[in-house]
């Protein structure tokens, strides 16, 4: 399962790129991350390891990452590879997160951020726990955060 959404904003692609491919700064336009622990300051290398806080519905999790693609002004993926309460304990396929950022003739930005479920559960199982973690199903319940996440990235680069 995949779920994309795009946002066009009014910055250079370098200046969006700074953003969100420092994992530091994404709590400042996620709906659920609440911060991060990176191996240096600023955007990340393509194989640096980093740590994501995040809440949802009051359930706190721990998400250990690996920066899958860095191309400065065009593209910052990630693959989140262990999740737990406080310390990110169980290995496993979990999701990928991408942001494509495509200059437009205006001089601003058309941003896509992506998210693609990669966990192996079977769908009847992955459909009890996503109705208790989500209150919907998980796409539904993505395509509102990546709504989300992209509006407050407009707002925050924009400002």
């Amino acid at each position: 399962m995949t779920v994309s959404d795009t946002v066009l904003v009014s910055a250079q692609p370098a200046t969006v790129y700074a953003l969100v491919a420092d994992p530091t700064r994404t709590a400042e336009w996620s709906p659920e991350n609440r911060g991060a622990r990176t191996p240096g300051a600023g955007p990340l290398a393509v194989g640096a390891v980093f740590t994501g806080r995040n809440e949802r519905h009051g359930a706190r999790w721990t998400t250990e990452c690996v920066v899958t693609a860095a191309d400065p002004g065009e593209r910052f993926a990630f693959r989140v590879r262990a999740i737990g309460l406080r310390t990110p304990r169980v290995r496993a396929r979990i999701a990928r997160w991408e942001h494509r950022l495509e200059a437009t003739s205006d001089g601003g930005t058309r941003v896509t951020q992506t998210w693609t479920d990669e966990r192996r559960w079977p769908d009847p199982v992955a459909a009890v726990v996503d109705r208790v973690l989500t209150r919907s199903s998980f796409a539904a319940f993505q395509r509102e955060n990546l709504a989300t996440s992209l509006a407050r990235l407009k707002q925050l680069v924009e400002a």
